[in-house]
């Protein structure tokens, strides 16, 4: 068994602590003990930053930084529970209001920004990258993916929000101001999803475990983060699939702008849900 994960899973436990159960006394301990028990292991192991980094996903680190170190696990879930942490200083209920967004700006870049800043010029390596293409088109199961996401989204989401009443999580936008800034709101929020969850969080976890485990480990953060932000009753029978499904994607692609367009397909049938669930009969275009 790989001797990192148990200080992984302690980290990524602590997202449902200070997202779903809302206890940050819980997260900050869960966090705290991720970290130290880290430490501690990689004490155990001295030399280990010099050894000869193995095949698999931290090839893809040795070949970004041009050096076989090993990485630091203890580092990497730091800037995981820096990122996480900047997210829980502000309550993630959806609100419109000039105040809100403004916090929710300042807190969500922060989170991706702060660990890329640390990762970047204290630690001097380049753990968290943003690949915006690979440079191969997108093939047939690419484009044909995207049509299905909208179907599957037309079929399952206004079903879902509308009958579990979750939709209520969301403000009233009765007027075009409103419906405005919830379609900005929506689609802000998609994107640092994926800057987050995939290209920070699931980053790093790649490299230290294999990349199906990693993968699982993200999806805890990520749902966790969803659940908070108004996901709730039985939307995890959603968030769960979308968020391995979306670090699935990533592996085959290795492309930021096809998960981020699958993420905001998806998140334009949200919008469109929560604008015709408050104003009935306004979108005609749903089947509940």
């Amino acid at each position: 068994m790989w001797p990192g994960i148990a200080p992984a899973v302690l980290v990524c436990l602590a997202a449902p602590a200070f997202f779903v159960l809302e206890t940050p006394w819980l997260g900050w301990l869960l966090l705290a003990l991720g970290i130290l028990s880290a430490w501690l292991l990689e004490r155990r192991r001295p030399g280990a930053a010099d050894q000869v980094v193995s095949a698999g996903s931290r090839r893809d680190t040795a070949r970004v930084v041009g050096v076989s170190r090993e990485p630091s696990l203890t580092r990497d879930l730091s800037l995981i529970a820096l990122g996480m942490l900047i997210v829980s200083v502000i309550p993630l209920a959806a609100e419109l209001d000039n105040l809100a967004m403004l916090r929710f700006t300042l807190a969500l870049g922060g989170a991706v920004a702060v660990p890329y800043l640390v990762s970047r010029f204290v630690f001097r390596d380049r753990a968290i990258s943003f690949p915006w293409r690979s440079g191969r088109r997108w093939g047939r199961l690419q484009w044909g993916w995207l049509v299905a996401v909208l179907v599957l989204g037309w079929l399952i989401l206004p079903f879902y929000f509308i009958t579990s009443g979750v939709y209520q999580n969301w403000p009233v936008v009765d007027t075009p101001d409103l419906i405005a800034r919830l379609f900005v709101g929506v689609g802000a929020v998609g994107i640092w999803d994926e800057l987050f969850f995939i290209c920070t969080v699931f980053a790093l976890l790649r490299r230290h475990f294999p990349d199906a485990l990693a993968n699982v480990l993200q999806m805890i953060v990520f749902v966790s983060f969803l659940w908070e932000l108004g996901y709730r009753a039985w939307g995890p029978v959603l968030t769960i699939p979308f968020a391995l499904l979306q670090g699935f994607i990533f592996l085959r692609t290795h492309s930021l702008a096809y998960v981020v367009t699958v993420h905001l397909l998806f998140d334009a049938v949200v919008f469109g849900v929560l604008v015709h669930a408050h104003n009935p009969g306004l979108l005609p275009i749903f089947l509940v």
